[in-house]
């Protein structure tokens, strides 16, 4: 049973708003996803809010409750959601457009969709130069865009009576940039807003309208956002969660799982050349070097943490590691990974092993969006706040203390999410240690 260290969570009563960014592919599919539920028509494969267990205690105690009745988390018909776009269409257009689902599936969710229309978006073709699209908002400063949305935060609140929300970026990849003294401190973020620093990108400004109105925050995409000293002393002061970065739905996935395995048996690794074939809209705006930079620093990073090649340098000191994308229209969503991985045995002997991941890269990704926004809505009803480590099994680029690496081992990941849950309800962590079977 808990015992008293157990976290005061408050009730997931009411409904909870979640506001997005970007009504695509991604977008979409999750709304569908949800609506489709309600009728019946499939089930949340992917979730582990939904289908994914938690073992407490012993193995010999038989305690392993769903994870949605281990914690309280807001049940998938609470869901209002509401998002920004560049582009007019409602959401049942958008979800024909992006071409991922069904037609017959779609026609059985139309009314609720077509009821979701895209508010004006903050737009700067300087951090995404490939699309461009005609609802964005008036033109103001920084600042002014920022309480714009802070605005648009405010209507959704009062015309839909949430109890609670929550926001989560499913838009485009910014282009790359580094954080900047404009991202020092708050003072220092606040004033560029006030001055138009052509450092604060339009994500900026959401996470920072977000925090402000009292809403956490979470990036499904690889650009800096919250990931910098001034919106985590913003979330830190006003008690928010913050998390990210770029759903690690695909590619990555798949390295996150080969990498420990090949590191667990003391395998070699000589090099390691991953490129993926993508068609939808992601696709095409990471076909731009500077928002593909976003997204290869984060499809690199992970390897590198994972193997520890000062650790091992007779294994994984001199790896060499290539990562491309390549925007290939006839695909659309179904993205095509290839993975050559050439590694080497006992006596320094040479092997390979090839990887083909023939993925639909939202069907992947929406059961992510679901889960971080539950989770998101739970860490601040637990008074949780600042980066949420704990989430790091959700991204390729887990968002992490400034004096320690980020775990990218996805074994690892998922034990120190549970674990975390665990803790919020006062039950003994698992350390899978087991001696007790055997004294």
């Amino acid at each position: 049973m808990p015992n008293q260290d157990s976290v005061q969570i408050a009730p997931a009563e009411g409904k909870l708003g979640v506001l997005i960014p970007g009504m695509g592919a991604v977008t979409t599919t999750f709304i569908a996803g949800l609506e489709a539920f309600k009728l019946g028509l499939g089930k949340p494969i992917g979730s582990l809010t939904q289908l994914g267990t938690v073992r407490l205690g012993k193995r010999t105690e038989g305690r392993s409750p769903a994870i949605k009745d281990f914690v309280p988390l807001a049940k998938m018909s609470d869901i209002e959601v509401a998002c920004w776009d560049i582009f007019e269409d409602n959401a049942y257009e958008a979800a024909t457009k992006a071409g991922v689902l069904e037609t017959a599936l779609l026609e059985q969710v139309k009314a609720p969709l077509s009821a979701i229309r895209p508010m004006k978006a903050v737009f700067d073709q300087n951090f995404v130069k490939r699309i461009k699209g005609p609802n964005i908002k008036a033109k103001g400063s920084k600042m002014e865009h920022a309480e714009m949305v802070m605005d648009d935060i405010r209507q959704f609140q009062k015309r839909t009576g949430v109890a609670r929300t929550t926001m989560i970026w499913c838009g485009s990849t910014e282009v790359y940039h580094e954080a900047a003294a404009v991202h020092a401190t708050l003072k220092d973020f606040e004033l560029g807003l006030q001055t138009d620093d052509p450092e604060i990108s339009p994500s900026q400004i959401y996470a920072y309208a977000a925090l402000k109105s009292g809403v956490g925050y979470a990036n499904g995409a690889p650009h800096l956002t919250t990931d910098m000293p001034a919106l985590q002393e913003l979330a830190r002061n006003l008690n928010l969660p913050i998390c990210g970065k770029d759903f690690k739905s695909g590619q990555t996935f798949m390295k996150t799982l080969i990498a420990p395995g090949l590191k667990s048996r003391m395998l070699g690794l000589n090099g390691w050349f991953s490129t993926n074939i993508l068609g939808n809209r992601d696709g095409e705006v990471l076909d731009e070097p500077g928002s593909f930079r976003s997204k290869e620093v984060t499809k690199s990073s992970a390897l590198e943490y994972i193997l520890q090649g000062d650790l091992y340098p007779d294994l994984y000191k001199e790896f060499y590691h290539k990562v491309r994308i390549e925007y290939y229209p006839p695909r659309g969503d179904a993205k095509e990974g290839w993975d050559n991985i050439d590694i080497f045995g006992w006596l320094g002997y040479p092997m390979q092993i090839k990887i083909n991941f023939l993925c639909r890269d939202s069907i992947l990704a929406a059961p992510l969006v679901l889960d971080l926004v539950l989770f998101m809505d739970l860490a601040q009803r637990a008074g949780m706040r600042g980066i949420q480590e704990w989430l790091s099994f959700y991204f390729k680029g887990p968002m992490h203390a400034p004096e320690i690496y980020p775990e990218h081992d996805i074994f690892i990941q998922l034990m120190k999410l549970k674990n975390t849950l665990r803790w919020m309800r006062g039950e003994d962590l698992i350390t899978h240690l087991g001696l007790e079977y055997y004294d």
